[in-house]
């Protein structure tokens, strides 16, 4: 299995996982603009995509987005998207995403890696403190929406 980061060659596969991705949140899919998503975040450097491979198929992936915090005056990374083909699921992949995350991180001088996930995904709740991320109880996390 290798991490790598992923190019406009990968698009066609990478749209293929990335549609599993949000089935698994309930969207609906929607491969063109899949499609168009993907290609602009790649092309236009604004994410951060790696890909796991497995006998040259995209096995796994995770995109991280770059903020930047005014308060520390630097860069920090979101982990925005983690998935993993059910069939390699509990081999280290999703760990081994996190830790190249935990590499772009320390080679872009960024203060922090932050995620978040639904408090029903109990995956994701196991995985994250097992990867030393640490669960913030002090804030709240408000949003809004147009």
């Amino acid at each position: 299995m290798e991490i790598r980061l992923a190019t406009l060659y990968d698009l066609e596969s990478l749209i293929l996982i990335f549609e599993k991705y949000r089935d698994f949140y309930k969207k609906m899919a929607d491969y063109e603009t899949a499609k168009s998503f993907l290609e602009e975040r790649i092309s236009r450097n604004e994410s951060v995509i790696y890909i796991a491979e497995a006998n040259q198929k995209i096995v796994g992936f995770t995109q991280l987005y770059p903020l930047f915090s005014s308060t520390r005056m630097k860069k920090l990374w979101l982990l925005n998207d983690l998935y993993v083909e059910e069939e390699y699921r509990q081999k280290g992949i999703s760990v081994a995403l996190i830790d190249r995350a935990k590499e772009l991180c320390r080679e872009t001088g960024a203060c922090q890696l932050s995620l978040e996930t639904s408090k029903t995904n109990m995956v994701g709740n196991n995985l994250y403190p097992k990867t030393d991320f640490q669960l913030d109880t002090e804030t709240n996390f408000y949003y809004w929406v147009p």
